[in-house]
Protein backbone atom coordinates (compact mmCIF):
# COMPACT_ATOMS: atom_id res chain seq x y z
CA UNK A 1 0.00 0.00 0.00
CA UNK A 2 1.24 3.49 -0.79
CA UNK A 3 1.98 5.70 2.17
CA UNK A 4 2.10 9.46 1.75
CA UNK A 5 2.74 10.70 5.26
CA UNK A 6 2.60 9.42 8.80
CA UNK A 7 -1.07 10.30 9.01
CA UNK A 8 -2.44 9.26 5.59
CA UNK A 9 -2.49 5.51 5.21
CA UNK A 10 -6.17 4.72 4.78
CA UNK A 11 -7.23 3.26 1.44
CA UNK A 12 -10.92 3.06 2.12
CA UNK A 13 -13.57 5.18 0.42
CA UNK A 14 -14.37 8.53 2.02
CA UNK A 15 -17.73 8.99 3.63
CA UNK A 16 -18.59 12.66 3.01
CA UNK A 17 -20.16 13.77 -0.25
CA UNK A 18 -18.21 16.19 -2.41
CA UNK A 19 -19.45 19.55 -3.67
CA UNK A 20 -21.75 19.76 -6.66
CA UNK A 21 -19.54 21.50 -9.23
CA UNK A 22 -18.27 20.21 -12.61
CA UNK A 23 -15.38 17.83 -13.22
CA UNK A 24 -12.80 20.48 -14.19
CA UNK A 25 -11.22 23.01 -11.84
CA UNK A 26 -8.54 25.70 -12.04
CA UNK A 27 -5.12 24.14 -12.59
CA UNK A 28 -3.56 26.12 -9.72
CA UNK A 29 -5.94 24.63 -7.13
CA UNK A 30 -5.67 21.01 -8.26
CA UNK A 31 -3.47 18.44 -6.52
CA UNK A 32 -2.61 14.83 -7.22
CA UNK A 33 -4.48 12.14 -5.30
CA UNK A 34 -4.33 8.38 -5.57
CA UNK A 35 -7.15 5.91 -6.09
CA UNK A 36 -6.93 2.24 -5.17
CA UNK A 37 -8.03 0.14 -8.14
CA UNK A 38 -8.54 -3.55 -8.75
CA UNK A 39 -5.14 -5.09 -9.37
CA UNK A 40 -4.64 -5.85 -13.04
CA UNK A 41 -7.45 -3.43 -13.97
CA UNK A 42 -5.38 -0.25 -13.83
CA UNK A 43 -5.75 0.49 -17.57
CA UNK A 44 -9.51 -0.02 -17.47
CA UNK A 45 -9.93 2.16 -14.37
CA UNK A 46 -7.81 4.91 -15.93
CA UNK A 47 -9.86 4.78 -19.13
CA UNK A 48 -13.14 5.09 -17.19
CA UNK A 49 -11.78 7.99 -15.09
CA UNK A 50 -10.72 9.83 -18.25
CA UNK A 51 -14.23 9.37 -19.67
CA UNK A 52 -15.45 11.30 -16.62
CA UNK A 53 -12.92 14.03 -17.56
CA UNK A 54 -10.53 13.45 -14.65
CA UNK A 55 -6.83 14.03 -15.30
CA UNK A 56 -5.03 10.76 -14.58
CA UNK A 57 -1.51 9.38 -14.59
CA UNK A 58 -0.69 5.68 -14.56
CA UNK A 59 3.07 5.13 -14.32
CA UNK A 60 4.14 2.02 -16.22
CA UNK A 61 7.22 -0.16 -16.49
CA UNK A 62 8.44 -2.63 -19.07
CA UNK A 63 8.33 -6.18 -17.82
CA UNK A 64 9.33 -9.45 -19.44
CA UNK A 65 6.77 -12.22 -19.10
CA UNK A 66 7.51 -15.83 -20.01
CA UNK A 67 4.58 -17.56 -21.67
CA UNK A 68 4.49 -20.70 -23.80
CA UNK A 69 8.26 -20.74 -24.29
CA UNK A 70 8.22 -17.14 -25.45
CA UNK A 71 9.43 -13.95 -23.86
CA UNK A 72 6.91 -11.13 -24.13
CA UNK A 73 7.59 -7.54 -23.13
CA UNK A 74 4.53 -5.95 -21.52
CA UNK A 75 3.86 -2.56 -20.02
CA UNK A 76 2.58 -3.08 -16.49
CA UNK A 77 1.66 -0.69 -13.70
CA UNK A 78 4.65 0.57 -11.71
CA UNK A 79 2.40 0.78 -8.63
CA UNK A 80 0.06 -2.21 -9.06
CA UNK A 81 -3.41 -1.45 -7.76
CA UNK A 82 -3.12 2.36 -7.87
CA UNK A 83 -3.69 5.25 -10.29
CA UNK A 84 -3.02 8.97 -9.75
CA UNK A 85 -5.81 11.53 -10.26
CA UNK A 86 -5.43 15.31 -10.41
CA UNK A 87 -8.35 17.26 -9.02
CA UNK A 88 -9.57 19.99 -6.70
CA UNK A 89 -11.80 18.26 -4.11
CA UNK A 90 -13.36 21.56 -3.04
CA UNK A 91 -14.72 22.15 -6.58
CA UNK A 92 -14.97 18.77 -8.26
CA UNK A 93 -17.30 15.84 -7.67
CA UNK A 94 -14.63 13.49 -6.42
CA UNK A 95 -17.14 11.00 -4.94
CA UNK A 96 -17.87 9.71 -8.44
CA UNK A 97 -14.33 8.26 -8.44
CA UNK A 98 -15.43 5.70 -5.82
CA UNK A 99 -18.18 4.43 -8.13
CA UNK A 100 -16.02 4.18 -11.25
CA UNK A 101 -15.62 0.75 -12.87
CA UNK A 102 -12.38 -0.83 -11.64
CA UNK A 103 -11.85 1.64 -8.77
CA UNK A 104 -12.03 0.49 -5.13
CA UNK A 105 -11.91 4.03 -3.76
CA UNK A 106 -9.87 7.19 -3.47
CA UNK A 107 -7.25 7.12 -0.69
CA UNK A 108 -8.57 9.21 2.20
CA UNK A 109 -7.70 10.42 5.62
CA UNK A 110 -10.87 10.48 7.59
CA UNK A 111 -13.61 11.72 5.29
CA UNK A 112 -11.45 13.75 2.88
CA UNK A 113 -9.12 12.65 0.06
CA UNK A 114 -5.48 12.65 1.10
CA UNK A 115 -3.23 14.44 -1.43
CA UNK A 116 0.12 13.11 -2.59
CA UNK A 117 3.18 15.06 -1.47
CA UNK A 118 3.80 18.05 -3.75
CA UNK A 119 6.24 17.25 -6.53
CA UNK A 120 6.02 13.43 -6.28
CA UNK A 121 3.76 12.80 -9.27
CA UNK A 122 5.23 15.72 -11.20
CA UNK A 123 8.66 14.12 -10.85
CA UNK A 124 7.32 10.76 -12.05
CA UNK A 125 5.73 12.47 -15.07
CA UNK A 126 8.99 14.28 -15.76
CA UNK A 127 10.82 10.93 -15.92
CA UNK A 128 8.27 9.13 -18.09
CA UNK A 129 7.72 8.74 -21.79
CA UNK A 130 4.53 9.79 -23.56
CA UNK A 131 2.73 6.52 -22.72
CA UNK A 132 3.58 6.78 -19.01
CA UNK A 133 6.51 4.33 -19.12
CA UNK A 134 9.03 5.44 -16.52
CA UNK A 135 12.57 6.05 -17.76
CA UNK A 136 15.21 5.98 -15.03
CA UNK A 137 18.23 6.12 -17.35
CA UNK A 138 19.27 9.39 -15.69
CA UNK A 139 20.29 7.29 -12.64
CA UNK A 140 22.57 5.00 -14.65
CA UNK A 141 26.25 5.67 -14.04
CA UNK A 142 29.23 3.51 -14.99
CA UNK A 143 30.48 1.47 -12.05
CA UNK A 144 27.05 1.16 -10.40
CA UNK A 145 25.05 -2.00 -9.88
CA UNK A 146 22.14 -2.38 -12.32
CA UNK A 147 19.34 -4.90 -12.81
CA UNK A 148 18.32 -6.07 -16.26
CA UNK A 149 14.56 -5.48 -16.36
CA UNK A 150 13.66 -6.74 -19.86
CA UNK A 151 14.72 -9.69 -22.00
CA UNK A 152 16.07 -13.19 -21.47
CA UNK A 153 18.42 -12.00 -18.71
CA UNK A 154 15.60 -10.43 -16.67
CA UNK A 155 16.47 -9.88 -12.98
CA UNK A 156 20.19 -10.53 -13.43
CA UNK A 157 22.30 -7.97 -11.57
CA UNK A 158 25.59 -6.70 -12.90
CA UNK A 159 27.92 -3.73 -13.05
CA UNK A 160 27.39 -1.05 -15.66
CA UNK A 161 30.60 -0.56 -17.59
CA UNK A 162 29.69 1.90 -20.32
CA UNK A 163 26.84 3.84 -21.92
CA UNK A 164 27.06 5.06 -25.50
CA UNK A 165 25.21 7.79 -27.37
CA UNK A 166 22.98 5.29 -29.21
CA UNK A 167 21.34 4.12 -25.97
CA UNK A 168 23.32 0.89 -25.63
CA UNK A 169 24.81 -0.18 -22.32
CA UNK A 170 27.57 -2.66 -21.66
CA UNK A 171 26.99 -4.63 -18.45
CA UNK A 172 29.35 -7.07 -16.73
CA UNK A 173 27.40 -10.01 -15.28
CA UNK A 174 28.80 -12.57 -12.87
CA UNK A 175 27.36 -15.94 -13.92
CA UNK A 176 28.61 -19.36 -12.81
CA UNK A 177 31.93 -18.06 -11.41
CA UNK A 178 32.81 -16.17 -14.57
CA UNK A 179 32.21 -12.66 -15.77
CA UNK A 180 30.26 -12.19 -18.97
CA UNK A 181 29.95 -8.93 -20.85
CA UNK A 182 26.52 -8.25 -22.40
CA UNK A 183 25.18 -5.33 -24.40
CA UNK A 184 21.58 -4.26 -23.81
CA UNK A 185 19.52 -1.17 -24.48
CA UNK A 186 19.85 1.33 -21.62
CA UNK A 187 16.06 1.52 -21.26
CA UNK A 188 16.06 -2.19 -20.32
CA UNK A 189 18.07 -1.47 -17.16
CA UNK A 190 17.03 -0.41 -13.67
CA UNK A 191 19.44 1.24 -11.26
Amino acid sequence: MLKFSDESTASEACSDAGPASGPRADAADRRWFVAAVLQGKEDSAERHLRRQEFDTFLPRQKRTVRHARKLLVKHTAFFPGYVFIRLDPSRQRWRSINGTIGVRGIVCQGSHPSPCPRGLVERLIEHSEGDGTLDFRFRLRPGRQVRIAVGPLTDFIGTLERLDGAGRARVLLSIMNSEIEVTVHASDLAA
